[in-house]
């Protein structure tokens, strides 16, 4: 168990970050919880907006679409999906994808997965959909060329650190163990040079205030911003998480559609952290990227047609107009995922906006 290898490692070298308590509960590759389960879908752990409709994926493959259009139609390309789930979304996108000529033709798509289970279950998806498919374990590894980058619930899946402002110092939140050898947070040493990585806005916040890392999301767009000097690309992140980077502890995990304990049985739940959307386009463009967003999942959506779709659907399958409207509800209003979930476009330079965005 992933349990019994922390605490092996907890007992011989001390208290260790959040970060690499993450990565060994989520990536471990013998037991790690994305390493041995399919955890998506509504009899599963968490379910995602691609599963809650199909509409969600149609619609990003015709932004994908229009992207490549507005890239001058390079051939091939690469589609890229970040962390793609069952594959349901990307089979969904081309889908919708066809209705553009040469789109698909162009496309090579490239999966990044860790999970070997969910690998399988991608392939299973996507066979019908006559595209050709690959995998790599890394962003890294996506071969060069111009490229469209898909990341839907990805983001908030990287293992994030914390700290904690104690005596006038930012001090790393640890996960050490107690007398009966139950996992716990504890204070750490300062953070030291690695005190850089607190939000510029959040630096000078109140005694005992906690704040999120997210070094991951930086690692991605130093990839992005090496791959988009060469190449034209664009990159387009859905994740959950504030327009400005806040103080507070974020840190959750999902089991059976419960949120529990997040150090309770590490390796049986799913470990996710809000993303800070903020720090993550000063970033961007920090490394000469255009950045657009955030914009508000429902926004979003209906501004590229969702409703339109909806009723399109609704007139092909009359005895479905219910259940597309209650789709609709669940991924625009602001009570579901309408507003707590936000989108974010990163655009290699020259390009013109991407469709959907209002600012930069």
């Amino acid at each position: 168990m992933i349990a019994d290898q922390l605490r092996d490692r907890i007992r011989q070298t001390g208290p260790m970050s959040i970060a690499n308590f993450m990565t060994e509960a989520l990536f471990d590759p013998g037991a790690g919880y994305y390493a041995t389960k399919d955890p998506i879908g509504a009899g599963a752990d968490f379910i995602t907006a691609p599963e809650i409709s199909q509409m969600f994926g149609e619609l990003m493959g015709l932004w994908a679409a229009q992207s490549w259009m507005d890239m001058g139609r390079p051939t091939p390309f690469q589609l890229v999906e970040l962390g793609p789930g069952r594959g349901t979304m990307m089979a969904d996108a081309l889908r919708a994808g066809r209705s553009v000529p040469g789109f698909v033709e162009a496309a090579r798509v490239v999966l990044i997965e860790a999970s070997a289970a969910l690998k399988a279950v991608q392939a299973q998806t996507l066979g019908p959909s006559g595209a050709q498919i690959s995998w790599v374990d890394r962003l890294e590894a996506v071969p060069s060329g111009p490229a469209i980058v898909l990341g839907n619930e990805f983001l908030d899946c990287l293992p994030v650190r914390q700290a904690i402002r104690h005596k006038g110092d930012w001090h790393e939140r640890m996960v050490g163990l107690d007398a009966e050898e139950d996992f716990v947070f504890v204070l750490g040493p300062p953070l030291g040079v690695d005190a850089g990585l607190v939000p510029e806005r959040l630096r000078e916040a109140p005694e005992d205030s906690l704040v999120e890392l997210r070094p991951g999301d930086l690692q991605v767009v130093e990839t992005l911003a090496t791959r988009f000097r060469d190449n034209p690309g664009r990159a387009l992140f859905i994740d959950y998480g504030p327009e400005l980077s806040e103080t507070g502890d974020t840190l959750q995990a999902v089991r059976a559609h419960k949120k529990v304990p997040p150090l309770d049985q590490p390796g049986t739940a799913d470990l996710t952290a809000r993303v800070d959307f903020e720090t993550l386009l000063a970033a961007a463009r920090a490394r000469d990227l255009a950045a657009y967003g955030p914009e508000e999942q429902g926004r979003f959506l209906l501004g590229l047609g969702l409703e339109a779709r909806a009723a399109a659907l609704s007139q092909a399958v009359p005895d479905k107009r219910q259940t597309l409207a209650k789709q609709v509800w669940r991924l625009t209003d602001s009570s579901q995922m309408g507003t707590l979930f936000k989108l974010a476009c990163l655009d290699a330079a020259g390009l013109p906006a991407p469709p959907g965005f209002t600012a930069r």
